[in-house]
């Protein structure tokens, strides 16, 4: 039995050499199965996106993919460039990803793109998944031009409202309290002294000349009965020179003749 014994251990060692060799074969076997995965997903997903697709490097594998959403009803669209590269132990292990470029995407539809990414990843484990993360990130990007035209009708309805409101209030007017007619009226007699004023002045530094008698009644018509409503104010009490009028009957007036002029007779006197 001793013998025996002595004989058998040597070959321990032996069957852990094969034990190892076993799984370094076995993680050649793997290595090999995950390249290949990866080099057969790389030729599928080139061929469908054969316009959005640029490899940038062979070692890790590292690629672009660029992805556009479907027009919104004006003609916008998002997009967002993604970058993928492969791990060792792709697709058991996910891919490593990150937003490369974007284009009219606001930071949190970015962040939420990531988020997405990452459950994805987590629920296909195991299963190449590059075209499933891409179109997990297209149908975001179409709801979030959905999104954005959603805005964009209530921003219309939203002005439309306002035009309408405005248009109702200037066709019913302001409704006139005591308020605000006083406040009205004082703000108006303000500005009519104001102009008023500013006339006066225009008109003094114009030079306006002084108004004869005869314009003078012709504008204020009150004059016509000053002298009467004078005399009556008197009580005829009123006291006259009767020297000024005293020669009046010397004066030779012939008050018929139609070419009478007073002036004309002065002038012959001097």
């Amino acid at each position: 039995m001793y013998v025996q014994s002595w004989f058998a251990t040597p070959a321990k060692p032996e069957k852990k050499k094969k034990k190892r060799r076993i799984v370094e074969i076995g993680d050649r076997l793997f290595q090999l199965n995950y390249a290949e995965e990866q080099r057969n997903e790389l030729e599928a997903i080139e061929s469908i996106y054969p316009d959005s697709f640029t490899v940038l490097s062979e070692d890790p594998t590292s690629f672009t993919i660029t992805v556009t959403s479907d027009a919104g009803e004006n003609g916008e669209t998002v997009e967002t460039t993604l970058k993928f590269t492969y791990v060792d132990k792709y697709p058991d292990e996910p891919p490593l990803w990150e937003i490369y470029s974007q284009e009219n995407l606001e930071e949190s539809d970015a962040e939420d793109i990531l988020t997405l990414l990452q459950q994805q990843a987590e629920e296909n484990l195991g299963m190449v998944m590059i075209f499933t993360l891409v179109t997990a990130v297209q149908e975001k990007l179409n709801t979030i031009v959905d999104v954005m035209k959603n805005r964009q009708e209530e921003e219309k309805r939203r002005k439309e409202r306002e035009a309408q409101e405005a248009e109702k209030v200037a066709f019913q007017g302001t409704v006139v309290t005591i308020e605000n007619f006083l406040a009205w009226k004082a703000k108006f007699e303000l500005e009519m002294a104001e102009l008023r004023r500013k006339r006066q002045k225009e008109e003094e530094q114009a030079g306006k000349p002084k108004l004869t008698g005869k314009q003078l009644f012709e504008r204020d018509h009150n004059l016509d009965t000053s002298d009467i409503q004078f005399l009556e104010d008197a009580g005829n009490n009123v006291e006259v020179d009767e020297s000024l009028f005293q020669d009046i009957e010397d004066l030779d007036l012939d008050e018929d003749d139609p070419d009478f002029d007073p002036i004309e007779m002065g002038s012959d006197e001097d």
